[in-house]
């Protein structure tokens, strides 16, 4: 199962990666500005805030692996479209109804791989701590990101900025069939019984149930609209931006060093993070150094003009995002129960949607007003705003924050909802 979900994230991020690296000089090649490049980037995150419910209700209730399958689908064909609209010039608007459908194509993914890894190694008898497991998943991710971010920036300087998207596209296509072939959904039995409006009325009931009323969960999905909300940014405000410091703007290869980076960064955060799970009995522990850190970074970002500095500090940011996905995804996986863990995440994922549809639009506009050293000044000041609700949940002591195994997550009422302790229920 481990193997599979390696594989798949593999697959995922080599192709996502191939247009990291260049994507929002693939947008203002297009003839866009820099307002309209982001706000296409937010249209991305209003198909995330429409279809992600949905479409957590169709992992929950088909199974994750046709989840999976929809989204690849999905995904290849939008990308194609994305090159086509490059090709044509197109005016904004079909760039904001390309972004939404790609949003689609993402939410059938949120939720979905991760519920299905560990609801696989429940029903296999794993007893080993997901932080591991999260993190070989972020060192093949990283690998693959920095091969597809460097590939991606070579190519378009060789070819054009268009071919990294059809790179992207046929390998997404090849996913599909690795899926097909590798993917079982053990563990979880998908629920048909119920029509899909009433199905997505159980789930979401369930899902609030299992998120928002449940004390450490939902201090922690709010603090997803300033993490990853401002994180998708900052990743791809990243590459105009050390163009600028570098002092020359076609110079597309250093574009994918941001990218690059980062991968690099997702390595080493991938493999520290055990390690620093062990120094902190608490992951709320680890969660909360790096949003602190990640705040300061940014500010730092915001104001050193020296590129090879903002070389380091880019990744040292790469670096605690690293550490940090892997202990949260933990911590978040051991709170929900099985039959609605793919919606919560998805839920998750909305949240950090809604931030980045409220933030990129903004951090944009600012960055065509006082460039991006201000934009990213604004972005450590909004992520700073998540470390009262990391406060919070950490503050609820619950079970899930000092666990070393996959545990199962407690009733509402029970200790994994800030009330009182109970007896904790053997490993899976």
């Amino acid at each position: 199962m481990q193997r599979t979900y390696l594989v798949l994230v593999l697959g995922n991020t080599l192709a996502a990666s191939f247009i990291w690296g260049i994507n929002t000089l693939f947008l203002l090649d297009a003839g866009l500005t820099n307002f309209e490049a982001f706000a296409a980037n937010a249209f991305y995150t209003v198909g995330v805030l429409v279809f992600e419910i949905p479409t957590g209700v169709v992992a929950d209730t088909l199974g994750r692996r046709a989840s999976y399958l929809l989204g690849s689908a999905t995904l290849a064909l939008t990308t194609a479209l994305y090159w086509l609209l490059w090709v044509w010039e197109a005016p904004f608007a079909a760039w904001a109804v390309v972004s939404a459908l790609l949003g689609l194509g993402f939410t059938f993914f949120t939720g979905a791989v991760d519920a299905w890894l560990v609801d696989a190694l429940e029903a296999t008898g794993f007893r080993g701590s997901l932080e591991q497991v999260f993190g070989r998943a972020q060192i093949v991710g990283g690998g693959a990101m920095l091969a597809g971010s460097v590939a991606g920036g070579v190519l378009a300087q060789l070819v054009d900025l268009g071919a990294p998207m059809l790179v992207r596209a046929a390998i997404l296509v090849a996913m599909i069939g690795v899926a097909a072939a590798l993917m079982r959904d053990l563990g979880f039995s998908p629920d048909r019984s119920e029509g899909p409006i009433r199905a997505t009325r159980t789930v979401l009931r369930e899902s609030w149930r299992h998120g928002m009323r449940s004390a450490p969960v939902r201090w922690l999905l709010l603090a997803s609209p300033f993490t990853a909300g401002v994180g998708f940014y900052v990743f791809y405000a990243l590459q105009p931006h050390l163009l600028q410091l570098w002092g020359d703007e076609s110079a597309y290869s250093i574009a994918g060093l941001a990218a690059a980076l980062l991968s690099g960064a997702a390595m080493l955060g991938g493999a520290l993070a055990p390690l620093v799970r062990r120094w902190f009995p608490r992951r709320t522990s680890t969660i909360l150094l790096a949003a602190v850190t990640s705040a300061l970074v940014l500010v730092l970002l915001g104001v050193v003009q020296s590129f090879w500095i903002a070389v380091v500090l880019v990744a040292l940011w790469g670096v605690m995002s690293a550490i940090d996905d892997p202990v949260r995804r933990a911590y978040l996986n051991d709170l929900i129960p099985s039959k609605q863990r793919a919606t919560v995440l998805s839920f998750d994922s909305l949240l950090g949607g809604a931030g980045s549809t409220a933030f990129q639009p903004v951090l944009g506009r600012t960055a065509d007003l006082g460039g991006y050293g201000a934009s990213l000044l604004v972005s450590g000041a909004l992520s700073a705003l998540a470390v009262p609700f990391i406060l919070l949940s950490r503050a609820q002591h619950a079970r899930a924050d000092t666990a070393q195994e996959v545990t199962a997550p407690a009733e509402p009422g029970g200790e994994a909802d800030g009330g009182p302790e109970v007896e904790a229920p053997p490993t899976c």
